[in-house]
């Protein structure tokens, strides 16, 4: 048995799940609202961060261990030609990191976890301001993401590859949410659209946090 834990509004979870769905991996999806620090929970990662994949028998933590495993069991996850790689492993640091940092963590936290933490463990209202400066910044991101759109079909190459699922599982994170202006950007629209229709992306579509339904056209595929 095939078992993951996530959190659905969290992008490495996402990833994850769009991962093993591109190689069609089953899999049972066990939603951990991670900063409650449950005791089984913590027991099977210490660091108490969600995603967790339960695969072969073996517990893997952590997005980086789960996505080598798969790459070092499926070897078709990364392109073989250096150049190549080496494009998908710099969009993936991007956005896992940069991208992160700057926008999907603070967006998140604020619109979401908040509402779901005690005072004493972060909760409490949103930060507008914060929000403000983090759609600002995730902005400028898109013009970035734009550009090489318009000279890509995907982000890399002409077929889907690792980056463009890594892109996607923050991008849909924030659409979610509502946060993206769509009619700026007509080539990452056109981009979204061909992963939304992708068979690894369908439960994604079907997310729902208690108290806080998905925004505009999320679960559509013609948006």
């Amino acid at each position: 048995m095939t078992t993951l834990y996530h959190y659905p509004l969290c992008p490495f979870s996402r990833k994850i799940r769009l991962l093993l769905g591109e190689q069609k991996i089953g899999v049972d999806l066990i939603v951990e609202r991670y900063w409650e620090n449950r005791k089984e929970f913590i027991k099977l990662n210490p660091s108490g961060e969600v995603p967790i994949l339960i695969f072969d028998e073996v517990t893997f933590c952590g997005q980086y261990a789960i996505s080598e495993y798969i790459e070092f069991k499926y070897k078709n996850i990364l392109p073989e030609d250096t150049k190549t790689k080496a494009e998908n492993r710099r969009l993936i640091d991007w956005f896992d990191n940069k991208f992160y940092r700057e926008v999907s963590k603070i967006i998140i936290n604020e619109r979401v976890e908040k509402r779901f933490r005690s005072i004493e463990k972060g909760g409490g209202l949103p930060n507008t301001e914060l929000i403000r400066m983090a759609i600002g910044t995730m902005n400028n991101h898109l013009k970035y993401m734009e550009y090489l759109l318009e000279r890509r079909f995907w982000l890399v190459t002409n077929k889907i590859e690792l980056a463009d699922l890594t892109a996607a599982s923050h991008i849909s994170c924030l659409d979610y949410l509502g946060d993206i202006p769509w009619e700026k950007f007509p080539e990452i629209k056109l981009w979204y659209s061909r992963i939304k229709s992708r068979p690894s992306f369908r439960s994604i579509l079907t997310d729902k946090i208690v108290g806080i339904p998905p925004r505009g056209n999320y679960a559509l595929l013609d948006f």
